[in-house]
């Protein structure tokens, strides 16, 4: 498979929002945890070939975490147990059935 085709297979997003402790990038602990969960999150998404996690975004006092692959409920399946072990709270996470450029894509919330 290409790059070109894999990218086109990969579609749905799993994306997770979680608040911090404070107005900008939370604290450094919190950062560590983060940190720890991405790992582990990359092991599990690869070992069950469910996609990839893409990585983070910090600020305004919170982070979101990206991940990708070609069915959104397999991909949340597999994230589950470690997006919900993270103690920050409030969070939630979007299923997103589709690319971010289709319009017709919808969406699920979950609250965590």
């Amino acid at each position: 498979m290409t790059d070109t085709e894999e990218a086109v297979a990969i579609e749905h997003a799993v994306i997770a929002h979680y608040r911090l402790a404070d107005d900008d990038f939370g604290e450094p602990s919190q950062r560590d945890v983060v940190r720890q969960a991405q790992f582990l999150l990359t092991e599990a998404i690869e070992q069950a070939e469910a996609g990839e996690f893409d990585g983070n975004e910090y600020g305004g006092g919170k982070v979101v975490l990206y991940a990708y692959g070609p069915d959104a409920d397999a991909l949340f399946a597999v994230m589950a147990p470690i997006l919900h072990d993270l103690p920050f709270r409030p969070a939630h996470v979007i299923l997103r059935y589709g690319s971010a450029d289709d319009p017709s894509a919808s969406e699920d919330r979950i609250d965590l």
